[in-house]
């Protein structure tokens, strides 16, 4: 069960990212893959947590965050290694989501904008941090001097 639900969660994070990268950023897009994928993905990661944190789905050595051996047994069972797995796939489209908007709102949209986004994005989705520090240190580069704020209004 849980390599299914694993699967499924990767496929819906891949059509999602796809989208993201090649689509179009029409609102209603961008709300589909907010509304959609991303909550889809939220939500499944919240019940599998509430499975684990109250025993209903054991782990091996129960739910323990407070010690690097605590959250390797977790992570060494299938429910653990799955809904962790959600939890980066989540985070990371969330960043992606906001790196494109926020590329988009600060002039990033035309062609050549994109084709600078693709790669950043790409790199969110395989290496979420990794990503979101390039679209950072590329941002001040490209948009140097156009505005101080990272967070549009």
């Amino acid at each position: 069960m849980w390599e299914q639900i694993f699967g499924a969660a990767n496929l819906l994070a891949m059509i999602a990212w796809v989208v993201l990268i090649l689509g179009p950023r029409r609102e209603i897009v961008m709300r589909a893959l907010f509304f959609g994928p991303l909550l889809m993905l939220a939500l499944g990661y919240v019940t599998g947590l509430t499975l684990v944190l109250t025993g209903a789905v054991p782990t091996g050595g129960g739910p323990n965050f407070a010690s690097i051996e605590g959250v390797r047994s977790i992570f060494s069972s299938d429910p653990g290694v799955t809904i962790g797995w959600v939890h980066y796939l989540v985070f990371d489209l969330f960043v992606g989501l906001w790196i494109a908007r926020n590329a988009d709102a600060h002039g990033l949209d035309t062609l050549k904008g994109r084709l600078i986004q693709g790669p950043i994005l790409f790199f969110t989705f395989a290496a979420g941090p990794f990503g979101l520090a390039l679209y950072i240190a590329l941002r001040a580069i490209f948009l140097r001097g156009r505005s101080a704020h990272l967070i549009p209004a």
